[in-house]
């Protein structure tokens, strides 16, 4: 599948904060409030479509991509591209996130080609974990944040 990608607008975010994931998954389910919709329209997050034009998920860069626990403890050190994604809950299970992944990736070191990149992960999303590692990606650091146990992966050699 191809995909582009977009600057998030208010009527994606809007979109993107009512998606609804099944169990255990409604983790990542979120709503639409000021604090959401501030953050998701910061400059940091793009909407990803497919090559019919639906949309398909989103990235984000930077401080974004972070959980703030981890800032705390010291879990993200300097040099690395944080980036964080997430797909349209009828999209997943499907055996689309390695081509979703790729683009993302090709997207992400086209615009800062010069520093590895970075990811955090909930520990109990198996499934993305093993995405990731499936691209080279390695368990870094793991820390507690209130609400879960997290990893960050660095790209490895």
């Amino acid at each position: 599948m191809k995909f582009t990608s977009e600057p998030m607008t208010e009527s994606i975010a809007t979109e993107i904060l009512k998606w609804r994931y099944p169990y255990p998954y409604d983790f990542y389910n979120n709503t639409v409030n000021d604090e959401s919709m501030s953050e998701i329209l910061d400059g940091t997050y793009r909407a990803v479509r497919s090559e019919k034009g639906e949309l398909f998920g989103f990235y984000c860069t930077g401080n974004s991509a972070q959980v703030p626990a981890g800032r705390t403890v010291g879990a993200y050190p300097a040099g690395y591209i944080d980036f964080g994604l997430g797909m349209k809950p009828a999209e997943t299970g499907h055996g689309l996130g390695s081509g979703f992944f790729t683009y993302i990736k090709r997207e992400i070191l086209e615009e800062q080609p010069d520093k590895p990149l970075r990811l955090t992960v909930a520990t109990f999303n198996k499934r993305a974990i093993r995405l990731y590692e499936k691209f080279g990606f390695k368990k870094e650091a793991e820390f507690k944040a209130d609400f879960a146990t997290f990893l960050t992966m660095v790209e490895k050699d």
